[in-house]
């Protein structure tokens, strides 16, 4: 399963707005994409409320997988994004 350690990038964290235009895109995919904190449960991509609940703060490495390297790729790089901007 392919996999990307990324940075947090979102002053904020994955909060509100980030976890909503994260979700949003993740639901568009043609893949399941995986959100989790390094040692813990990931969590659906494509669900705002359980990016929420993973706590992750600005700074923060996050682990993105899922079965297709380009919609990896594609979420990673939303993670990464001050998304509060």
């Amino acid at each position: 399963m392919p996999s990307k350690s990324v940075t947090v990038g979102s002053a904020v964290g994955l909060h509100a707005r980030p976890a909503a235009l994260i979700s949003e895109a993740a639901g568009d995919l043609d893949s399941d994409v995986f959100l989790g904190l390094p040692g813990g449960t990931p969590v659906d991509a494509a669900s705002a409320l359980m990016i929420m609940t993973l706590g992750a703060g600005n700074g923060d490495t996050v682990e993105v997988s899922g079965d297709d390297q380009g919609d990896v790729d594609a979420i990673a790089a939303l993670v990464e994004k001050d998304l509060d901007a």
